[in-house]
C-alpha cells in the first residue's frame, strides 16, 4: 500500500471528510513521526509498534566488486519495531 492508497481508504471510511482533508492530515502525522525521529525522540504506537533511530557506527567495509576496502562513515537509521496486537493478528493469534 502506498500513501494515496491509504488516504483514499480514510476517506472511504469517513465519507464526512474531504479526501484533501484526510491527506493533509496523513501528511501531518507523518510529518511529525520524523520530526520526532530526528529529534532522536521514541514514536510509539500502541497496538502497532514503535519507531525509533540507531546508530551504526563508522566501520571499515568492503567493495563487493573489487575487494578493496572502504570506509563507511557513521549513520543513523529508522527502526521499527511491532506491537504485540499486530504480531498477533499477523499469526493468527499465536506469538512465536
Amino acid at each position: 500500500m502506498i500513501k494515496s492508497e491509504l488516504v483514499q481508504k480514510i476517506a472511504e471510511r469517513n465519507p464526512h471528510l474531504y479526501q484533501r482533508d484526510v491527506e493533509n492530515i496523513v501528511n501531518a502525522i507523518l510529518d511529525e513521526v520524523v520530526n520526532a525521529m530526528a529529534r532522536g525522540d521514541r514514536v510509539e504506537l500502541r497496538g502497532f509498534g514503535a519507531f525509533s533511530v540507531k546508530n551504526r557506527p563508522a566501520r571499515t567495509g568492503r567493495n563487493p566488486r573489487t575487494g578493496t576496502q572502504v570506509s563507511v562513515a557513521e549513520k543513523y537509521v529508522p527502526f521499527f519495531k511491532t506491537g504485540k496486537e499486530m504480531r498477533e493478528r499477523l499469526n493468527g493469534g499465536r506469538d512465536d
